[in-house]
């Protein structure tokens, strides 16, 4: 079978191993999305490719024929890698042949658009990518308008963000900002904010959540800081019985977001 690279010590190899850093893809303006089911949704959400990688060793039958449906993917360059090559660049565990150079994704608030009764899910100093890609997930399938990452651990473009999200950061629009420019943004557009805390005294099912809203949920370690707690309109309880005292902040996201629907159904 003939591949266009079987050297680990190629240079596009190594530029590719690079983009795994925040620093270079900043640079180089791109970033990774592995896994035939992430690049199948980008593609579908407009995204052109810069590069496509596959091992054809590790990829499915039909798949190549799935892909070249969208215009996108017949626009990439495609380069076919030896499986060893393939195992060098992958960054998931069981890879499945795919892997894609995109262009960054966009980010400014300034290209946000929202319509009329947006809801909104604003993540405030969330490090970890799985808990950001989980959130992306909840907000594609809720219908959400956009999320927001205030005073971000971590950028949009992270690898895991996209694995995590099944690629559905290509399918919601997504903001990265600091708290101040989202504040305003917010306050301008009269769109009311719910703060997630454990020191609230409403339950979050007893809040009025029908039209325009943002959801605001904390960091893993920290919660909300007092700009958002002091900004918001409501506080919300998530009422906890067990000897945990909190939820992971994907899982508050989502049951947040829920009601929400629920009540705007």
């Amino acid at each position: 079978m003939r591949h266009d690279i079987t050297s680990t010590a190629n240079p596009r190899i190594k530029a590719l191993q690079r983009l795994r850093r925040r620093r270079y893809r900043d640079e180089a303006g791109q970033t990774l999305v592995e896994g035939f089911e992430e690049l199948s949704l980008a593609l579908s959400a407009g995204v052109t490719p810069e590069t496509v990688y596959q091992c054809p060793e590790l990829t499915g039958l039909d798949e190549y024929g799935v892909l070249s449906e969208h215009p996108g993917f017949a626009a990439a360059e495609l380069v076919k890698v030896s499986q060893t090559v393939f195992d060098k660049i992958a960054y998931r565990e069981s890879p499945d042949g795919w892997l894609a150079v995109l262009p960054a994704i966009r980010t400014g608030l300034a290209d946000l658009t929202c319509g009329t009764d947006p809801l909104i899910l604003v993540c405030e100093g969330v490090e970890k990518p799985g808990n950001l890609g989980a959130m992306l997930r909840t907000a594609d399938a809720a219908g959400v308008a956009a999320v927001i990452a205030t005073d971000p651990g971590t950028d949009w473009a992270n690898p895991n963000v996209v694995r995590a999200s099944k690629g559905a950061v290509y399918a919601v629009p997504v903001v990265a900002a600091e708290t101040d420019e989202v504040l305003a943004w917010l306050t301008e557009r009269d769109i009311p904010i719910v703060a997630t805390t454990p020191d609230a005294s409403e339950i979050y099912t007893k809040l009025d959540l029908r039209g325009p809203l943002a959801i605001a949920v904390g960091s893993e370690k920290y919660g909300l800081s007092e700009a958002w707690l002091s900004a918001a309109t409501h506080r919300a309880l998530i009422p906890m019985s067990g000897r945990v005292d909190s939820l992971n902040v994907a899982a508050s996201a989502a049951i947040l977001l829920y009601e929400a629907v629920r009540q705007n159904a």
